[in-house]
């Protein structure tokens, strides 16, 4: 009785706290993140406009791209608001609805983002291995069918984390030891049983993140295998060419999406480095995700450079 005495029955808000331990400089950090939201905003706001424009860039990939592009601007909206006022405005309390609100965006994001990484491995293989038939078969309604597929997948699946959450109703602590509402950090507040939402936690974090990671590992061991199989040095530079911008932003977001999703659960990581390196995760990939598909491509070069030298010309 002793401790449901102490706990909270159905708290109506909870307390973000940032970054334990380093309170007293998360008013400095708060500005290194505010640039990394200013570049992702930018870099994919431009992304969405260059790429309807471009004719030349209405290509699956691209297509791609363009919903990677405005999944990004989601995840950075859905986390950077309230983290920047936790940081600089010290304002911690949050509704605990708008707490369970964020969880399911921002990991409803991650998981759109994951599958559409998996498409966009997909259209390379096809395009690789099959390039004859490339347009045939990621034809306009494949392409919606697979970004609807993608977003569906995420939303239905992550929206079981806060419905388990919500029948816990006993909890030790309203406070989160986090800049914002990760679901295990909401999860082990809770003063009842909770295997179920962790266990649920890691079949959804492996349906998705683990399902897309071993299909994106096939198509490419497949690609590798064709392209060395190409008789020409030329063909296969080429061919691989066509891929590094994908793997670089594939082995970016798993890597750090793997770390953040185990340290939390079995890991021994420092609180503050973990609550660090899980915001680098979701923040990061948003804002190098344009700039290395920028860097990639003479077309979105071409267009970024004359939008930046229009806009010189206008001030002078």
């Amino acid at each position: 009785m002793a401790s449901i005495n102490m706990s909270y029955l159905d708290p109506t808000t909870v307390m973000l706290i940032g970054i334990p331990g380093l309170e007293h400089v998360q008013f400095w950090i708060g500005f290194s993140f505010f640039v990394v939201c200013v570049v992702a905003f930018l870099g994919n706001i431009i992304l969405l406009i260059i790429i309807p424009a471009e004719r030349s860039l209405h290509q699956p990939m691209y297509i791609f791209l363009a919903v990677l592009a405005a999944t990004d601007i989601g995840l950075c909206v859905a986390i950077a608001p309230k983290m920047l006022a936790i940081f600089w405005f010290g304002s911690r309390s949050m509704a605990f609805d708008a707490c369970l609100a964020q969880l399911f965006f921002i990991h409803s994001l991650q998981g759109m983002e994951s599958g559409i990484l998996l498409a966009m491995a997909f259209d390379r293989y096809v395009a690789i291995c099959d390039p004859l038939r490339h347009t045939t078969i990621l034809t306009p309604f494949i392409l919606v069918t697979l970004v609807l597929v993608v977003a569906i997948r995420a939303m239905v699946l992550v929206g079981i984390l806060p419905v388990l959450i919500k029948r816990l109703h006993f909890f030790h602590s309203i406070v989160i030891a986090h800049s914002y509402c990760e679901h295990m950090a909401v999860v082990k507040l809770a003063a009842e049983d909770i295997r179920v939402n962790k266990t649920c936690g890691l079949l959804v974090g492996f349906t998705i993140l683990g399902f897309d990671m071993i299909f994106i590992i096939i198509s490419y061991i497949l690609i590798f295998q064709a392209v060395f199989r190409l008789h020409q040095k030329e063909a296969r530079l080429k061919a691989f060419n066509t891929c590094t911008a994908h793997i670089f932003v594939f082995l970016e977001f798993y890597i750090l999406a793997f770390f953040s999703f185990f340290s939390h659960r079995f890991g021994h990581v420092a609180p503050p480095t973990h609550i660090l390196l899980s915001t680098i995760y979701l923040l990061v990939p948003p804002a190098l995700n344009p700039i290395v598909y920028g860097v990639k491509n003479k077309v979105i070069r071409k267009r970024v450079a004359q939008i930046f030298f229009l806009n010189c010309q206008s001030r002078q």
